[in-house]
């Protein structure tokens, strides 16, 4: 999402007016969470993904219409069964979102996104609040407002005053939680500089991997296949423990985002290439997979095969960790972690 706004920040160097597509809610298998944007400027070309496949091209067909009307809409889309997608406006479905137009020419977009930006780039976390009318047949700009752990930023309001007092309250405890939209027709969407750690394969390895990756700080999920490995018992210290039916569609059940450190320890070569594949296709910070040069080569050409290019294998941590010729789980854990500080402390 950081790049995104390094983006944002661009457009408005350059004055370049677009539309900010915005997920503001979904259902059932749609591809991408809650919050997810994604930028379509004038000519139609995009920055991010809401998905891809015909739901993005078609929200890049609306996008069109908004950058005509200069005013936001909002669209639902629906996914069939067969990832065909058909439109209506706000009337059921599975993904509800918002197309917004952006005008670097209205003060007001200028304000909020410079707001926006410096805490960012001061690393700072912060929730935004949007006020999302009933219908989207309403033209002019849609309020907005920035609230930090200590700060808040907009126009005072009574309808507002309640919410960010809630959201002062319980401010970290939103950390870990998606974009969401209230009853009220506020869309709360989080910016908080999470890392947490998704380690994929709850063997020997990826039980001493959570526990160490828990003492420098980090939020633990572990995924496995099989329940026996990944329990509650085995994991105590951890956050979450994901028992999942096979390692497909693994977004459906954790989260994975810019924040994001994978680790890719299950116990063969095919579970390996099939979860790197969708790893792959995510904004994580830091992607590791176990195993020797000679299987990460075998891993490599295979998806090298299926369409994937030398610069997606290039943001692959293979084989896994710092060269301190560990041995033991516990040393190869030690080594993985020491290689994940190094990424973390890298700067921007």
């Amino acid at each position: 999402m950081n790049d995104l706004f390094k983006i944002i920040k661009e457009t408005q160097k350059q004055r370049e007016n677009f539309v900010m597509a915005t997920i503001l809610e979904k259902s059932g298998s749609a591809p991408r969470s809650e919050g997810t944007k994604m930028i379509v400027k004038q000519d139609l070309t995009v920055d991010g993904t809401i998905g891809g496949g015909l739901v993005e091209a078609m929200v890049i067909r609306a996008a069109a219409k908004v950058h005509k009307d200069k005013y936001f809409h909002i669209e639902e889309f629906m996914l069939n069964s067969k990832d065909e997608a058909s439109q209506r406006m706000v009337c059921g479905g599975d993904l509800k979102i918002l197309l917004e137009y952006i005008d670097w020419w209205d003060p007001q977009n200028q304000v909020f996104y410079n707001e926006i930006i410096q805490l960012i780039e001061n690393k700072t976390d912060f929730v935004t609040i949007t006020k999302i009318p009933q219908t989207s047949e309403e033209n002019g700009s849609l309020e907005k407002w920035v609230c930090t752990e200590t700060g808040f930023f907009g126009s005072e309001s009574d309808e507002v005053r309640s919410l960010v007092k809630d959201i002062r309250e319980n401010f970290y405890q939103l950390k870990h939680q998606e974009a969401f939209l209230e009853n009220e027709g506020f869309y709360v969407e989080t910016f908080f500089n999470n890392e947490n750690v998704c380690i994929i394969g709850g063997g020997h390895i990826g039980k001493v991997l959570a526990e160490l990756c828990k003492v420098v700080g980090f939020y633990v999920t572990v995924v496995d296949d099989r329940e026996e490995f990944a329990n509650a018992q085995r994991f105590n210290t951890v956050e979450e423990v994901i028992v999942i039916p096979a390692f497909e569609n693994i977004e459906d059940y954790v989260k994975i985002n810019q924040y994001s450190f994978v680790v890719i320890v299950t116990r063969g070569h095919s579970d390996d290439k099939d979860v790197l594949a969708q790893m792959l296709q995510t904004e994580a910070k830091y992607i590791g997979m176990i195993g020797s040069k000679n299987k990460r080569n075998h891993v490599y050409q295979g998806l090298l095969d299926e369409g994937f290019g030398f610069s997606d294998l290039e943001r692959v941590h293979s084989p896994i960790g710092l060269n301190i010729f560990a041995d033991t789980p516990e040393e190869i854990a030690v080594s993985i972690v020491a290689e994940m500080i190094q990424v973390r402390r890298q700067p921007n």
